[in-house]
């Protein structure tokens, strides 16, 4: 089959999956046990924290593994809120975030929590002027992805932590769809707390980590846990761990950016060809563009109906988040950029990876247009 859903996940890179498999036999002791052999795994993991810390540009003491991008945006956001809720407990999340930080705001909503929801523009954007106008004495939290994971466009960051520098408030990002794509240490040092995913880079599923800075005043959300400076419970997965960190050093040396725009410029200028205003592209000002992640509709076409279609043809797209397949609703993002149902209906989201070629591509793109050309009754 060939793939186009790397923004779901990725498979395991080989150098990654052979030091997890070195890991697991040679540092299996539970790095928190006293005795030599805990104090070997305890060691490795201490390096694999420094190790990712330098790649992002942050203090080590503020790298805390978890089992991936859900958890750590859950303890990111609820801790950051629950250690501030003597000062308010109003915080601000994008529309179209994660539905983890939706169902961690949700969960703060039942603890007696105001949740403002920011919309996105037309072209896939935070206005950081809607978040200045929703502030008030009671916001301690904003969260706003770094990524969006279904169109692929790249939120503004630096003027948003312009805008929150002066009001104590605290500022989280969710950049597992940025981490291993592109550099992300100059907004690093802009955000109090971030989120990244190992399997969103050729690492093991089932690890990730997250950020606070260790200069904050917080407190974890449950008292008492052994594990991760306090944050977590639960031995760490040190061979998930050493893999992830494997993974994410060979993706920040390479970021494959111009590959992944040669692959985007053939897509787009094939679709063009064989379907000429047949269909909606959704994505930002190219300077606001992750070119690896295409976010469409084919006019006409249901976006579940298609990508079974392309299954039965061998080729894998999907219709959105993969945490949201299955789902009735529009995807989050085109129900906050204002999209219509109808049009909403047709959205599919095409990624690539770096074993993308333009072969590949180009029976993508002939496929799609196959099906347009045999589909027989309108979208109802």
């Amino acid at each position: 089959m060939n793939y186009f859903d790397y923004a779901a996940t990725t498979p395991v890179d080989a150098e990654s999956l052979h030091v997890f498999r070195t890991v697991s036999e040679e540092f299996w002791g539970n790095p928190s046990s006293l005795h030599d052999i805990g104090g070997k795994a305890g060691l490795l993991l201490t390096k694999c924290r420094e190790k990712l810390a330098a790649l992002l540009g942050v203090p080590s003491k503020g790298i805390h593994f978890t089992s991936g991008g859900t958890e750590g945006n859950h303890i990111a956001l609820v801790t950051l809120a629950l250690s501030r809720q003597k000062k308010g407990k109003h915080i601000i999340i994008g529309g179209a975030e994660h539905s983890s930080i939706h169902s961690s705001a949700a969960f703060l909503q039942g603890l007696g929590f105001t949740v403002t929801k920011i919309p996105l523009t037309s072209d896939g954007q935070i206005e950081p002027q809607m978040i200045k106008e929703s502030l008030s004495e009671q916001t301690t939290v904003v969260s706003i992805g770094h990524v969006n994971g279904e169109i692929g466009t790249i939120q503004p960051l630096h003027a948003i932590h312009d805008l929150l520098r002066d009001c104590d408030i605290l500022l989280h990002s969710d950049m597992v769809q940025s981490f291993g794509k592109m550099d992300v240490t100059d907004v690093t040092s802009k955000v109090d707390s971030f989120t990244l995913s190992s399997h969103k880079i050729y690492g093991p599923k089932g690890v990730g980590a997250f950020y606070i800075n260790p200069a904050l005043d917080i407190t974890p959300m449950i008292p008492g846990q052994t594990h991760e400076d306090g944050f977590r419970g639960g031995t760490v997965n040190l061979p998930g761990i050493a893999g992830f960190v494997t993974a994410a050093d060979l993706s920040h040396h390479s970021f494959a950016t111009s590959h992944y725009m040669g692959m985007r410029t053939h897509f787009l200028t094939g679709l063009e060809e064989l379907l000429p205003g047949r269909y909606t592209l959704y994505e930002g000002p190219s300077h606001a563009q992750l070119p690896h992640v295409i976010g469409l509709g084919i006019h006409g076409i249901e976006g579940q109906w298609l990508m079974l279609e392309c299954n039965r043809r061998g080729m894998g797209i999907s219709t959105g988040s993969a945490c949201g397949a299955g789902s009735e609703d529009l995807p989050k993002t085109l129900k906050s950029m204002g999209v219509s149902q109808r049009a909403g209906k047709e959205f599919i989201r095409i990624s690539f990876g770096r074993d993308t070629r333009e072969e590949q591509i180009t029976e993508l793109i002939r496929a799609l247009s196959d099906i347009h050309a045999s589909l027989s009754s309108p979208l109802t």
